[in-house]
């Protein structure tokens, strides 16, 4: 049990070491700690967007998902590959618009395309709220790792808070710079040990892949298939659709896009990724194994189906090495969460109302705020109960009303003006703010619908509603203005 204790503690060792040993050398501006001076190579920006994809969630959600719903947890397999196609054709416009006009943030892209600071402080704040339930589910599976690999030697409370310390001090520190290079150390891990696991668990158990799925379907049937209600066809495909529309809108990747050192990045990592994800079905397969090895896990408790598994499997030494390279991917994206963040509120919102601050203040405020942010994160891990799936699911439904404006920015001849933009995006937040608050559902507000329609994922039909605000105000206003063009022509 020390021994696992002792590994886990190396690999944080190793990752702070890192951070600190990239930044050396370097002016750490405000250019060099967000983009990382727009230096990275196809690989580094592959490993970077790949540590902000595959997180503690794909580590234990992903199994906690298999484990407690089965057959709806494929979705995070569909909706990571149909992003990756659309990432062929997006984000190289992104990239070569962000370059030209020298952006730093996602918001600052939102300013440039619509010319309004409003829309840029708006973008902002969606993004932070979006990213605190993301950044408290780095910090959660974080304090699940460490507390279980040591075996309760250190509490799930006490993880949380030294890994809040952690990644407060590695971002002040090294930005983008130390993420990159411990996402080199954490890919290659996370691939070596998750294949391992989902290849061998199952053979151990039951003797093999088709064993497996014909003991949990005997002894639960119909688990394995979308069930008829809840998270049924219709959830199913709503959520995948959601995702995707979602899935490069989070600011942390706008940063990592912004790092690349060409264009034609993207169109690379586009082809070698869905590859990729084939990981993911190893990480279904574990939690999978554990249906019938540890059951009895409930709700969020459901999270633990690896490393209980695992705990029962293999010695104290191993464990440690799981328990190190689950830590690594909290680190990786929390760091780039943190610094996002704290990004987004120092230059996209302080500096609007303080414009004649320099780059030089703005860092020091951003390094100042990453704190004061993770504070508000563990108060948050600490005094919540959901799921990791269900916190991702709640963030996507946030982030992805931003997602119209953008895509319509990126035609030459944009038919949405500022004013179409906000009050769709505005609108959309306030129609998942509700239904999040008052845990309502589609089935429960109308529910003379028919289950398919009930079913929906509510953050589709804010998407809708905003879509369709977002096109009618942007007409009436362009309306007015063409209507009120005479007018000023007759008073010259």
């Amino acid at each position: 049990m020390k021994s696992a204790l002792v590994i886990i503690l190396a690999f944080l060792l190793i990752a702070i070491f890192l951070g600190i040993r990239s930044s050396k050398g370097k002016d750490m501006n405000l250019e060099q700690w967000t983009v990382g001076g727009r230096g990275f190579g196809a690989i580094f920006v592959f490993l970077l967007m790949a540590g902000e994809i595959y997180t503690t969630f794909s580590f234990l959600g992903g199994s906690g998902w298999a484990y407690g719903k089965g057959a709806p947890a494929l979705y995070v397999l569909i909706y990571i590959t149909l992003s990756y196609v659309l990432s062929y054709w997006l984000l190289p416009e992104i990239w070569k618009y962000a370059k030209e006009n020298k952006l730093m943030s996602q918001s600052d892209f939102f300013v440039s395309k619509y010319k309004s600071p409003a829309l840029g402080i708006l973008a902002a704040i969606v993004g932070v709220v979006s990213m605190i339930p993301v950044i408290v589910v780095q910090l959660r599976g974080l304090g699940i790792i460490v507390s279980e690999a040591s075996y309760g030697a250190i509490s799930m409370s006490a993880a949380v808070w030294m890994g809040a310390i952690t990644l407060t001090i590695y971002v002040m520190i090294s930005g983008i710079h130390g993420s990159v290079w411990t996402a080199v150390i954490k890919d290659i891990m996370m691939i070596a040990i998750i294949a391992f696991l989902g290849i061998y668990l199952p053979i151990h158990y039951f003797g093999g892949f088709q064993p497996m799925f014909e003991a949990i379907d005997a002894a639960k049937p119909g688990f394995l298939k979308l069930p008829e209600q809840g998270l049924s066809v219709s959830w199913f495909i709503s959520t995948v659709i959601l995702l995707v529309f979602g899935f490069y809108m989070w600011p942390q990747v706008f940063s990592a896009v912004y790092s690349a050192r060409s264009g034609k990045v993207f169109r690379k990592n586009a082809i070698i990724s869905p590859i990729y994800t084939l990981m993911l079905l190893f990480v279904f397969f574990v939690g999978f194994t554990a249906i019938l090895k540890v059951p009895g896990l409930a709700g969020a408790d459901a999270d633990l189906s690896l490393l209980r598994l695992s705990i029962e499997t293999f010695d104290p030494w191993f464990i440690g090495v799981i328990g190190g390279a689950g830590l690594l991917t909290a680190l990786v994206p929390g760091s780039m969460l943190l610094m996002s963040v704290a990004t987004l509120l120092a230059n996209n919102v302080y500096k609007e109302f303080a414009p004649k601050v320099s780059d030089r203040d703005v860092v020091r405020l951003a390094k100042m705020l990453v704190p004061v942010i993770a504070l508000i994160a563990v108060y948050f891990t600490l005094n919540g109960g959901e799921t990791m799936s269900a916190l991702i699911l709640m963030g996507y439904s946030l982030i992805t009303q931003l997602f119209p404006s953008l895509i319509f920015s990126l035609k030459k001849n944009n038919p949405i003006n500022k004013y179409g933009a906000l009050a769709g995006i505005i609108t959309g937040l306030f129609i998942v703010t509700c239904i999040t608050i008052s845990s309502s559902t589609i089935g429960t507000l109308l529910p003379s619908l028919p289950q398919a329609a009930k079913d929906l994922n509510v953050g589709i039909i804010a998407l809708a509603v905003n879509f369709l605000v977002m096109i009618t105000v942007s007409f009436v206003f362009r309306k007015q203005k063409v209507q009120s063009t005479p007018k000023s022509f007759n008073n010259i």
